[in-house]
């Protein structure tokens, strides 16, 4: 393998802070080079510089062994260097064919749209990675695995020699998962360099040719072959040894289930859904993206009520027909996509803590009690640990984990009675990931009764005492976490 990108001494910094340090990097064509590293550490940072978002403030650039001095976006394109982001970054609206010929009818100047070409440009990409989609579908009605390949499809529209892939599996099913992974392959074995940037362990290890990992900006080392273990991975990220603590619920037996779901049904999505979720314990939902797991999720929290079926809340019949009556009667819902469904990314991170409380604090009047406010926001910031030097931040300036606490915390500010996690750690670090899980435990061990669900079969299983597996928008069956592993959960859900 040759080095196609290298980067000697790379140094940014924002406002004084450092982002990145002396970083040195290397890719080689035909090489998968996953970068890993806890949110904050400099991926991203990284990532816009290589792109040519933005410029390094010292440090050297080598696209084949050729010195690459002010580089732009359109100028790493030319190198053949694409990026595809978390968020994909297509237009919604237009066709599958519009929006993989748009960016090479843009680079080549062109004032006209032919748009027979454009289907042409299109359909050679798609053919290039063997991708089925119908070019005149709008890319909008497609599910997030087509729209990842639309985006891929997009980048072989140039002569593609690196590819960057930030967090492609976020919001992937198993199968979409196994299928762009392959994909990555078959582009590895063409000679393209990738660069595979994500927070899960599993998929760095199957596909991985080496890691490397950035910390507080730094570049800490590199695994590859036999070192590529999941403890060796781990410590690389954090500096020191992460032991998962299994939960043990602590379930008082003279007490009533806090919430009781009897024949729940919603038509084209979940029927006959029962169990009981008792005080004290965490209830694991797993199953295949499409199951019928968030459709259930949301029908308890009211966002789409089911059609029928019978919800307690402590021993109480309680309809729930909209959120509105889920809230008043205890439940929350940390949503699995916290930047479109949980936060206002734009308002503060006090103001987004205390969002779901702000009745209680006005008082008598109309006006926020602006003293009980400003203890509130410093109570949970402090209960949380979240990293925010000003609670009149932005809450999108936050890193991932530290956003993901304060969608917690938002919904801990009413003292749930039930406390429902759909996907709590997506895209979360290792060291994040093991604080929420404290969080919840500690939660739990208080009396609330918490529902889990998740991609990740360790995450359930070490996070729960009671497994629901999920197939067809039924509940085919209930588990005991301590008889059950992951790999037997993984294998399950997989068989479903």
């Amino acid at each position: 393998m040759q080095p196609f990108l290298q980067l000697d001494g790379i140094s940014k910094s924002f406002a004084g802070v450092h982002a990145l340090v002396d970083v040195d990097l290397t890719v080689n064509s035909g090489e998968i080079l996953c970068l890993m590293g806890e949110n904050g550490s400099g991926k991203s940072t990284l990532i816009k510089i290589v792109s040519g978002v933005q410029p390094q403030d010292s440090g050297t650039i080598r696209v084949e062994g050729q010195d690459v001095r002010d580089a732009t976006t359109a100028e790493m394109i030319r190198h053949g260097i694409q990026v595809i982001y978390q968020d994909l970054s297509l237009m919604p609206n237009l066709t599958v064919a519009e929006n993989i010929a748009m960016a090479r009818t843009i680079r080549e100047g062109r004032r006209l749209v032919r748009w027979g070409e454009m289907r042409q440009i299109a359909q050679e990409a798609m053919d290039r990675i063997g991708a089925k989609i119908d070019p005149d579908a709008t890319v909008g009605d497609l599910p997030v695995g087509l729209q990842q390949m639309v985006a891929i499809c997009r980048a072989f529209t140039s002569d593609l020699r690196l590819l960057i892939l930030d967090e492609p599996t976020a919001s992937l099913n198993r199968t979409e998962i196994e299928h762009l992974l392959a994909l990555v392959r078959e582009m590895k074995d063409r000679g393209i360099a990738i660069i595979f940037i994500t927070h899960k362990i599993d998929e760095v290890i199957d596909v991985a040719d080496r890691v490397t990992c950035l910390r507080d900006g730094r570049n800490v080392g590199s695994l590859t072959g036999e070192e590529l273990t999941y403890d060796r991975i781990v410590e690389l990220m954090t500096g020191r040894e992460v032991v998962p603590v299994p939960f043990v619920a602590r379930i008082d037996p003279t007490q009533a289930p806090v919430l009781s779901v009897r024949n729940l049904t919603k038509r084209h999505n979940f029927a006959d859904v029962t169990f009981d979720l008792y005080p004290g314990e965490i209830l694991g939902i797993a199953g295949l993206l499409g199951s019928g797991r968030t459709e259930i999720a949301k029908a308890l929290f009211g966002f789409s009520p089911a059609d029928s079926g019978e919800i307690r809340i402590g021993g109480k019949v309680q309809p729930i027909r909209n959120v509105r009556e889920a809230v008043a009667a205890g439940i929350a819902y940390v949503p699995e996509n916290r930047l479109t469904e949980g936060l206002f990314l734009q308002k503060a991170v006090g103001d987004n803590l205390v969002s779901n409380v702000i009745d209680d604090l006005t008082g008598r009047g109309v006006l926020i009690d602006e003293d009980r406010k400003a203890a509130m926001v410093a109570e949970w910031i402090g209960a949380l640990s979240i990293k925010v030097a000003d609670p009149s931040a932005p809450v999108r300036s936050l890193s991932g984990g530290n956003q993901q606490r304060v969608v917690i915390g938002k919904w801990l500010t009413r003292r749930p009675k039930v406390l429902i996690l759909n996907g709590p750690t997506v895209g979360v670090d290792i060291a994040a990931k093991a604080y929420i899980y404290e969080i919840v435990h500690n939660l739990a061990h208080e009396g609330a009764g918490v529902i889990l669900i998740s991609d990740e079969a360790p995450e359930i299983v070490n996070n729960s005492n009671r497994i629901l597996l999920v197939r067809g928008g039924r509940v085919q069956r209930e588990l005991e976490t301590r008889q059950t592993s992951a790999q037997e959960l993984h294998r399950m859900v997989a068989a479903s």
